[in-house]
């Protein structure tokens, strides 16, 4: 075997190295991982850039979940991170029926789980935003019902009027489902059938996990755990969207279970959370009993960074305090905005404002004009999360006003 020549100058840089284990766990995505892959890519490049700092991906080094290899060069330190995303787009896939009549059904199920509880009137006190976007499928595909139905009238009414009425019938009929199939062929455009199989997911058992989910969480759990057993410096759990509230209910089960001895520091990073639109619900006592105990743990540091730019979120809403379950010795999580009107040129923000699908993957993206939020420093950085937001005050404009209506933890 041929040996590589010794380099004392790699060795010591080896030594130095801040090693960090990262556990990205994506919201509700029918997606492939790798196009996470390739937005830190692309985006940490130019965050590199613009920052003035080195990162350079390589093919992951671990086993397990899909993921890749960082290394990062900031203010002089080396950094070694991990990045692994925890799949569950396969669960996605599964839930998303292909049926035009089922998402119709998933509709009224959804609309119903969420007006009958109560839970939609309570979530309007808190931002409007996140409540336009959860309607905004149930009107679209009603609105494209209607259309498809007045399309069918007035078909089968010219069939009717010059050939025979029964005839008018049958011309009518059959186009209100080739209206329908034309307007979902078209869906990448609105994502009115994505948006729906996505909030209709959360509310198909009022806030409740599905066995399948609860089984992945589980796998999940483990995972990290056997990072905590690792030398790196830090575990680092970052949760986007629905894979927030996830997140938070992996990590108590993981707590609960116990970490190992002498773990290396465990951070949570919660981006664009939608939590109150499933903790508002009456079945969701597991996901407010995690909130109320994850948010009481010293041994974690968890931050929520959400913006009011971002439509789709709960901007500044503190998680555990909305949803009415904060405990005694409440420490987490520090909420803090990403401030897209600040963070963004005026020039770059003017190009994005109405990209609302665009501005809720902006937390994963570069900033032009970044303050204390990078995205790229805190996964691939030689700071702690904990240090690095050591004395950030809170967002004075957050909103904790306990507005749930369901509270109960069990």
């Amino acid at each position: 075997m041929k040996l590589e020549p010794f380099d004392p100058a790699e060795q010591v840089q080896a030594t130095k190295a801040f090693r960090r284990r990262v556990f990205y766990i994506p919201g509700y995505d029918p997606i492939h991982p790798r196009r996470y892959r390739e937005l830190y890519r692309k985006e940490g490049a130019e965050q590199a850039q613009i920052s003035g700092y080195t990162l350079d991906l390589k093919p992951k080094k671990t086993k397990g979940p899909y993921g890749w290899h960082v290394q990062s060069t900031q203010g002089g330190q080396l950094v070694q991170a991990d990045v692994q995303v925890l799949v569950w787009s396969d669960i996605v896939r599964d839930s998303m029926s292909n049926s035009i009549l089922a998402t119709y059904l998933q509709l009224v199920r959804t609309a119903w789980a969420y007006i009958g509880s109560g839970a939609l009137f309570r979530l309007m006190r808190l931002r409007k935003g996140p409540v336009i976007a959860a309607l905004y499928p149930i009107v679209f595909l009603l609105a494209e019902l209607v259309l498809a139905c007045l399309l069918g009238w007035a078909i089968g009414a010219g069939v009717a009027a010059v050939i025979h009425p029964a005839l008018g019938w049958i011309a009518g009929l059959a186009t209100v489902p080739l209206v329908l199939r034309w307007f979902k062929a078209k869906d990448h455009r609105v994502f009115a059938y994505y948006l729906m199989h996505d909030y209709a997911y959360s509310a198909q058992s009022n806030g409740a996990n599905p066995p399948a989910l609860e089984a992945r969480m589980a796998s999940f759990a483990s995972t990290i755990r056997d990072a905590l057993d690792s030398d790196c410096d830090e575990v680092l759990v970052v949760g986007h969207s629905s894979g927030a509230h996830l997140g938070v209910s992996i990590l108590s089960d993981l707590l609960r279970q116990g970490a190992p001895q002498g773990h290396p520091p465990l951070a949570f990073l919660s981006l664009g959370q939608v939590v109150p639109m499933v903790s508002f619900l009456p079945a969701a006592t597991r996901l407010r009993s995690d909130l109320a105990y994850l948010s009481a743990r010293d041994d974690i540091t968890w931050v929520d960074v959400t913006a009011p730019g971002d439509g789709c979120a709960f901007a500044l809403c503190d998680p555990v305090a909305v949803s009415g379950v904060s405990p005694p010795g409440k420490r987490w999580p520090l909420v803090i905005s990403a401030a897209f009107t600040q963070t963004l040129s005026p020039a770059r923000w003017k190009a994005l404002r109405w990209q609302f699908f665009r501005l809720h993957f902006q937390y994963l993206c570069s900033f032009d004009r970044p303050r204390d939020y990078d995205y790229f420093q805190i996964t691939a950085g030689p700071l702690l999360l904990a240090d690095r937001y050591r004395n950030r005050t809170p967002s004075r404009s957050r909103i904790e006003t306990p507005v749930n209506r369901h509270t109960a933890l069990s």
